[in-house]
C-alpha cells in the first residue's frame, strides 16, 4: 500500500460544513514521517489536516519509525525519533495558535533486559520532555505482510514473559503503554492487561477487526464475537479505549477504493454500533477519539471524520462529550 499523489484532491470532493466548531479537540494518535510508503507527514501536513475547522488544539504523537531505520538492532536506535518529534514540536511552538504536539509515545523493544531496557526509557526521557509512553505493537498474523505497515513479526508477544516484564517496566516508571493488534489476538492481549494491573495499557483501533483477504465478509458476522472480547477487556481498569483506526484499509469498509470518499454519515452509519459498544463498555472516562492520521487518511478525510465523531457524541451529555473529545486523552498523556 502506497499513499497516492493526490490525496487531498480526493478528500476535497467531499465539502461539509464544520459541526460544533468550537469544541476543543486533543488528537491522541497521529504519525508523523519525512518519508514513507511514496509520501512524507509532517508538520505543514499535520496543520493542513488540524487547521481545516474543526479547534484542534493539542496532538499526541505516536511512534511509527520515524527517524530512524526500523529492525536497526541497536536498542538505542528508537531514540532518533523522540529527537526528530522534539525538533518540530519545537517548530511548532513558535506558532502557539496551531495545534501543538503535546505528547510523545516513543518506541522500545520490551523484551529487553531491565537494565537496558531503563537506559532506553532514560535516553527517551532525555531526548524529550514530551516522552509518556512506549508503543511496541503485537500486531502479528501468519498473512502480515497483507494487513499492516509494520508491526512486529513475532507471534505470541503479549504472551512473552519478558514482554510482560517490559510492561510492567511501564508503569512502575508512571509511563503509558500503546498497543496495536489485530482481532485474533484479542484473547492475548486480555491475557498481558491482566499480567500487569499496574500500568496504563492504551487499546489503540479496537483491536482491528480486520475485513479483508481471508476475513472479508466477516467482520459484521463476528460483530458479537468482537462486541464480548471488549467488553472482557474492559473489565481490567487499567486500560484504556482509544477510538479510531477502524477505516484504516485492513478493517475492510473499501472506501480506499472508490471514486468518491465517505461522508460523514456514511461513517456514522457504517461504524456508530463500535463506538457505542466501546462507550458503553469502558465508560467515557476511558475512551478518547483518536484520528490515526494519515493511516486512516486512506479513507476519510479530517474535517469528515471529526464531523462524524461529532455526530456519533451527539446523543451523550456534555461531560461525556468533553471526556471523549478531550479531557480523557488530557488526563491519560499528563498534557
Amino acid at each position: 500500500m502506497r499513499f497516492p499523489k493526490d490525496l487531498n484532491d480526493w478528500h476535497a470532493q467531499i465539502n461539509e460544513p464544520i459541526i460544533d466548531p468550537a469544541r476543543e479537540i486533543t488528537d491522541p494518535h497521529h504519525h508523523l514521517w519525512p518519508e514513507r510508503l511514496g509520501s512524507s507527514y509532517e508538520l505543514a501536513d499535520l496543520w493542513a489536516d488540524t487547521q481545516s475547522g474543526h479547534n484542534v488544539t493539542r496532538t499526541v504523537f505516536i511512534e511509527c519509525g520515524a527517524g530512524y531505520t526500523r529492525g536497526d538492532p541497536d536498542p538505542m536506535a528508537p531514540i532518533a525519533e523522540s529527537h526528530y518529534v522534539q525538533a518540530i514540536a519545537d517548530t511548532a511552538a513558535k506558532t502557539p495558535h496551531k495545534a501543538q504536539i503535546a505528547a510523545i509515545v516513543a518506541h522500545a523493544d520490551l523484551r529487553l533486559s531491565p537494565d537496558t531496557l531503563n537506559t532506553v526509557l532514560d535516553a527517551h526521557q532525555s531526548a524529550s520532555p514530551l516522552f509518556r509512553g512506549i508503543r511496541h505493537a503485537g500486531a502479528w498474523d501468519e498473512e502480515r505482510e497483507k494487513f499492516m505497515f509494520q508491526g512486529q513479526p513475532v507471534p505470541q508477544l503479549y504472551l512473552d514473559p519478558d514482554f510482560q516484564r517490559g510492561v510492567a517496566t511501564l508503569g512502575e516508571r508512571g509511563l503509558t503503554y500503546d498497543t496495536w493488534h489485530f482481532h485474533p489476538q484479542n484473547g492475548e492481549f486480555l491475557a498481558l492487561a491482566r499480567a500487569c494491573p499496574d500500568t496504563t495499557i492504551i487499546l489503540n483501533h479496537f483491536g482491528t477487526p480486520l475485513g479483508t483477504h481471508r476475513f472479508a465478509g466477516q467482520r459484521e458476522a463476528r460483530f458479537a464475537d468482537w462486541q464480548r472480547e471488549m467488553a472482557q477487556i474492559a473489565e481490567c481498569p487499567n486500560v484504556v479505549a482509544k477510538l479510531g483506526g477502524l477505516a484504516m484499509p485492513v478493517n475492510g469498509f473499501g472506501w480506499d477504493g472508490r471514486a468518491l470518499p465517505p461522508t460523514s454519515d456514511e461513517i456514522v452509519t457504517a461504524q456508530a454500533h463500535y463506538y457505542h459498544h466501546m462507550i458503553d463498555c469502558f465508560g467515557p472516562e476511558r475512551c478518547m477519539f483518536e484520528s490515526n492520521f494519515p493511516v486512516d487518511k486512506l479513507s476519510v478525510g479530517y474535517v469528515t471524520y471529526w464531523n462524524a465523531m461529532k455526530k456519533l457524541a451527539a446523543r451523550y451529555d456534555s461531560a461525556t462529550q468533553d471526556a471523549l473529545f478531550k479531557s480523557t486523552a488530557d488526563r491519560i498523556y499528563a498534557l
